[in-house]
């Protein structure tokens, strides 16, 4: 890649600022740097089309393009001939009748939704209550954790008594009614910055309100803050600081749901939303000791989120249990229409697990890579005794994923998705100008030929008929969290996975496991998820700096 920037260089320096036609001489190099062979008769011929094109380039760069204009292709994760389920049965969340206050209040911190909701719907405690005792741990911990950009005390206490009046006149929207949560600081609302994390966006306010809001909202939760992502979608370093990791203050909560995984693992909220393109929601998840959800790509409507890669993101639930992560699912899904690549698809969970039925799979080839004594052995033999029957197989990796489609993909897109920001040189004001980072990773992917994007699209078609082929086999297919390729390879092909705690590590870590599923089939590996988590009690463990 850094002699592709190298060709950038040579070739805008020649022609765009000198104002030059393109020449034999630059073609030569440029073809070299994009393994292009070509003869001279062949480079002499494209001189004039080339120059034509560089005259249609500066017209269009004379036409502002901001990141919320769509791309007008879908990308569809579904292989041919499969059907996506859209019959949703009623499903009947187990809200517990028998919940009571806890004597200490700050173990309300580390209540289940479940547990909050019994207590919103029997009237043991009222969401303006329950509302201020979050946002006093928000205010009391997010500068410690620097999990927070922006609370939000009064649209939440408005939500707040919105969610008592209607619980007063009989009216009870579900388990999320009344309950406060956060949000990454991707999503806008309006009213309150959305800042993306990143210095050249600091101050700016967005007139919408995110689908994923609004679906919060209609099913009565309460937002009381918008909450820390890495620059632009990348890791935990945003303009403010590094978000820590609540078990260890000197570590960063890895990223880029940098703060929604902190702040939930700390208990300053019951939940919050991140997004995923390539490990946005699984590795804070892990490195924090959450519960999270990346769900099938389309099974929430982006509308409102910053665009990092239209063909990669998505959004989901980071919580601190399976069932948590299945609830806010529920009611997150769906589409307004405004995001091309979203549908309207069934989620029909039961949170009942029958292992000895379930084909439940473990990658051998990840997991001989582990010690003997690592934890994710341990979960092998937890769901055994709950009476699974687990295959050993093969992860197919390299054999389908013969090379880096990934870094293809998500470079093309994400530099369209931030054009004007390279344009106008508004890059130079992000934190990091390392050659890793976004703002030479944007200059260096222009030179991405539109060819290359388009037929590595191409091999992740043949990757998604391969992955589907090899998944089909199996309703949960275990895997170590960072194993192989599989990370990149599930984020192309668009399945589901859910990343939680089982143990922690010598340095007192929280470590993790993966749970692939089927595409649409994120109410199994939920299930799964919760009946590992019935089992064990990793999930129920929080940093004791946190519990005052």
């Amino acid at each position: 890649m850094k002699y592709l920037a190298l060709a950038l260089l040579l070739f805008s320096f020649h022609f765009l600022h000198a104002q030059q036609k393109p020449d034999t001489a630059a073609i030569s190099q440029a073809a070299r740097l994009i393994d292009l062979s070509l003869t001279a008769s062949e480079k002499d011929s494209m001189v004039d089309g080339l120059n034509e094109n560089l005259q249609h380039y500066r017209k269009m760069h004379q036409v502002p393009i901001a990141n919320d204009l769509p791309y007008p292709f879908a990308f569809d994760p579904a292989p041919h001939g499969m059907a996506v389920p859209v019959k949703q049965t009623a499903i009947n969340w187990n809200i517990p009748a028998n919940v009571s206050l806890p004597a200490n209040r700050n173990e309300l911190a580390f209540y289940s939704i479940m547990q909050l909701a019994s207590l919103i719907k029997h009237k043991k405690i009222s969401s303006v209550e329950l509302t201020t005792f979050f946002l006093d741990r928000l205010k009391k911990w997010g500068d410690t954790l620097q999990c927070v950009i922006t609370l939000t005390p009064e649209l939440a206490m408005e939500q707040a008594k919105e969610a008592d009046a209607a619980l007063k006149k009989g009216i009870y929207k579900g388990p999320l009614h009344g309950i406060p949560y956060g949000l990454k600081d991707l999503f806008a609302v309006k009213g309150y910055k959305t800042t993306w994390g990143s210095v050249p966006y600091k101050d700016q306010v967005i007139d919408e309100d995110a689908f994923v809001y609004t679906q919060l909202k209609r099913a009565g939760a309460v937002l009381c803050a918008k909450l820390t992502l890495g620059e632009l979608a990348y890791a935990d370093l945003w303009f403010g600081g590094r978000t820590r990791n609540p078990w260890n203050l000197q570590l960063g909560s890895s990223g880029s749901s940098a703060g929604s995984a902190s702040a939930t693992v700390a208990g300053l909220l019951p939940f919050a939303i991140g997004t995923e393109t390539w490990g946005s929601i699984v590795s804070p998840s892990h490195t924090c000791g959450a519960t999270g959800l990346r769900p099938t790509f389309g099974s929430v409507s982006r509308s409102g989120a910053m665009v990092l890669c239209w063909s990669l993101d998505k959004a989901g639930p980071i919580c601190r249990s399976a069932e948590d992560a299945a609830v806010v699912f529920y009611y997150l899904k769906g589409t307004d229409g405004k995001d091309a690549g979203a549908i309207a698809r069934a989620f029909n969970y039961t949170g009942k697990a029958d292992l000895p039925k379930l084909r439940i799979a473990y990658a051998g080839n990840y997991f001989k890579n582990l010690p003997a004594n690592a934890p994710q052995w341990a979960v092998l033999e937890t769901l055994r005794k709950a009476g699974a029957n687990i295959k050993e197989v093969n992860f197919p990796d390299s054999a389908i994923y013969p090379f880096n489609i990934m870094d293809v993909v998500i470079s093309s897109e994400s530099a369209a998705a931030f054009d004007e920001l390279t344009r106008t040189s508004q890059d130079d004001l992000i934190r990091r100008q390392d050659n890793g980072f976004w703002p030479n990773g944007f200059r260096v992917s222009r030179l991405i030929p539109a060819v290359e994007y388009i037929n590595a699209n191409r091999h992740r078609y043949n990757l998604i008929e391969k992955l589907n082929a090899f998944t089909k086999q199996y309703d949960v297919i275990i895997v170590p969290t960072f194993s192989g390729s599989q990370l990149a390879m599930t984020n192309l092909t668009g399945h589901p996975v859910v990343v939680f705690p089982v143990g922690f590590n010598q340095n007192g870590l929280p470590n993790s496991i993966t749970l692939m599923g089927n595409l649409y089939d994120e109410a199994t590996i939920l299930a799964v998820a919760k009946a590992y988590q019935d089992a064990t009690d990793f999930h129920r463990k929080h940093p004791e700096k946190f519990k005052q």
